[in-house]
């Protein structure tokens, strides 16, 4: 049996304040700009660039943009609007997202490739109706502070307001996030099947040793 990747945490039930975010295809290059790509993970300042444009001023000051707020500061769900995630391919706007220890996003739609990302990377992405979204945005700006609860098994999430709602997710990437793997340790789980493969080959093409 494999061994769960250390450097990925399962994602199985999940509390926590959540962060709304009020940004119609909001992309990659929002999410972390460009010129902050070069920098190392274990960069101190890197949970610093997540929406760096949006939050700081040249100076360094802090602008008037949600997540700069006490009551979400520690926010680790976000709710967005559509197309979370266009754009670019950069897998740095997951990694900004994990230096935050941002667990979820939930919006209507994700850029397809930031989707995959967020999966291979331990963040779940969620898609709800527009409808929803809006809903918990709004609740999320009336109750600064308020929590969404996630359970990935039941596939379920629950509100500020305690309204539970069912959400779809593929189950090879639910298997994945239950269990925090990542591709390495993914593919490990086939290691017997590898060895195998390797036995026949070596056996059928001895001659072209």
């Amino acid at each position: 049996m494999a061994q769960k990747n250390p450097g990925l945490e399962p994602f199985t039930t999940f509390a926590s304040v959540a962060v709304p975010i009020d940004i119609a295809n909001c992309d990659t290059d929002q999410i972390i700009p460009a010129r902050f790509l070069r920098r190392p993970g274990n960069d101190p300042e890197y949970p610093t660039f997540l929406f760096h444009d949006l939050r700081f001023n040249e100076d360094g000051s802090e602008k008037d943009f949600v997540y700069n707020k006490p009551e979400f500061r520690e926010g680790r769900i976000f709710v967005a609007d559509v197309n979370w995630g266009c754009g670019s391919s950069r897998e740095n706007a997951v990694s900004v997202l994990r230096a935050n220890k941002v667990r979820s996003v939930i919006a209507p739609s994700f850029g397809d490739i930031h989707y995959n990302n967020c999966i291979k990377n331990g963040v779940l992405p969620i898609r709800l109706s527009s409808e929803v979204c809006e809903t918990l945005r709004r609740q999320l700006h009336e109750s600064p502070g308020a929590e969404i609860a996630i359970d990935l098994d039941a596939q379920s999430l629950t509100g500020p307001d305690q309204t539970s709602y069912e959400f779809e997710i593929e189950p090879f990437d639910k298997h994945r996030l239950l269990n925090g793997l990542d591709e390495i340790v993914l593919t490990m789980e086939f290691e017997s099947d590898i060895a195998d493969f390797k036995t026949r080959y070596e056996a059928k093409h001895a001659w072209a040793g």
